[in-house]
C-alpha cells in the first residue's frame, strides 16, 4: 500500500469524507486545509460535536440532499438547523439510494432554491440535475465523469465564469487489483458501464475477460487512479479545462496519507 503522500502533492485541494467509514474529525491529520463530509443515510450525519472540532481546524462543508427529511428546506429542516456555526454546505437532489420512496417523489428545483437562498456560499450538486443546479448558481459541484474535461472547456467558452468544483474517487496506486478492489464497484453503477458489463459480472478484482477490460477503463473515466504524479496531472488538467476545486474521496481510507 502507498504511505507517506500527501493529497495536496497528488494536486488535491479537498478531501470528501464519508462517516460510515472514517471518523470524520481525522480530517484534521491531513496536510489539506478543507474537507467535505458526504451523506450516506440520516443515521449517518455526524453529530454536532465532531462537526464543530473538524470545523474549527478546516473549511468543512456537509452535503444536505435537499429531499431528505431533517434537510428539507419545505419541510423537516432539523438537521439543517442543528448544523454547527461556520459548516458549509453541498446542496444536492439526494441519491436514491439514501432517499425512502417519499423523499425521492418530492419536486427538487424549488428545494434546491429555497435552500440556496437560505444557506452562505453553498455548492450545488448537479449530477442529474444540471439545467437546474446551473439556475441556481453558486459553485458547481460535479461528479467526474469522461466528459468533464469537455464539459468544463465548454462551459467557460460559453462565459461561465463561476466557480466548478469536481468531486471524484482516487486511488494512488497502478496495481490493478488494488485499483479495483477500490472503485470497481462505483465505476460499474455508471450507467454507460453498467450497460457495457455483461450480466452478473465480477466487479472488483475478481474480475475477468471482458469484464475487467471494460472496468479497468471505466475506472479511470471516473476516478483519480495512478501514481500521484499522474494523478497530479490529470487534476492540473481538470484545473486547465475550467476546474478551480478538485474533490476527492479517498476510495482505499486516509491511512494512505497520513
Amino acid at each position: 500500500m502507498l504511505s507517506g503522500v500527501t493529497l495536496t502533492e497528488a494536486g488535491i485541494d479537498v478531501v470528501a469524507l464519508k462517516p460510515t467509514e472514517v471518523d470524520v474529525r481525522r480530517a484534521a491529520e491531513l496536510d489539506v486545509d478543507a474537507a467535505t463530509v458526504d451523506y450516506e443515510g440520516r443515521d449517518a450525519v455526524p453529530d454536532r460535536a465532531a462537526l464543530a472540532d473538524l470545523a474549527s481546524g478546516v473549511d468543512l462543508r456537509t452535503t444536505t440532499p435537499v429531499r431528505a427529511d431533517g434537510f428539507d428546506p419545505l419541510g423537516d429542516d432539523g438537521l439543517t438547523e442543528a448544523l454547527p456555526p461556520g459548516v458549509g454546505r453541498v446542496l444536492v437532489a439526494g441519491h436514491q439510494a439514501y432517499l425512502t420512496d417519499q423523499e425521492a417523489e418530492r419536486a427538487v428545483a424549488p428545494r434546491l432554491r429555497a435552500a440556496a437562498a437560505d444557506a452562505d456560499d453553498p455548492w450545488i450538486g448537479t449530477e442529474g440535475i444540471e439545467r437546474v443546479a446551473m439556475a441556481v448558481g453558486g459553485t458547481q459541484f460535479e461528479v467526474l465523469s469522461p466528459t468533464t474535461a469537455r464539459d468544463l472547456r465548454a462551459l467557460r467558452a460559453a462565459g461561465f465564469d463561476g466557480d466548478v468544483a469536481v468531486y471524484a474517487p482516487a486511488v494512488l496506486t497502478e496495481d490493478e487489483d488494488d485499483v479495483l478492489d477500490a472503485v470497481g464497484e462505483y465505476a460499474a453503477r455508471r450507467r454507460p458501464v453498467r450497460k457495457a458489463l455483461p450480466e452478473g459480472a465480477a466487479t472488483d478484482a475478481t474480475a475477468t475477460g471482458r469484464a475487467r477490460d471494460v472496468l479497468s477503463q471505466a475506472v479511470r473515466d471516473y476516478a483519480l487512479v495512478g501514481e500521484p504524479d499522474a494523478v497530479a496531472d490529470r487534476v492540473a488538467g481538470l484545473k486547465d479545462a475550467g476546474a478551480t476545486t478538485v474533490v476527492a474521496y479517498p476510495a482505499r481510507g486516509l491511512d494512505p496519507f497520513l
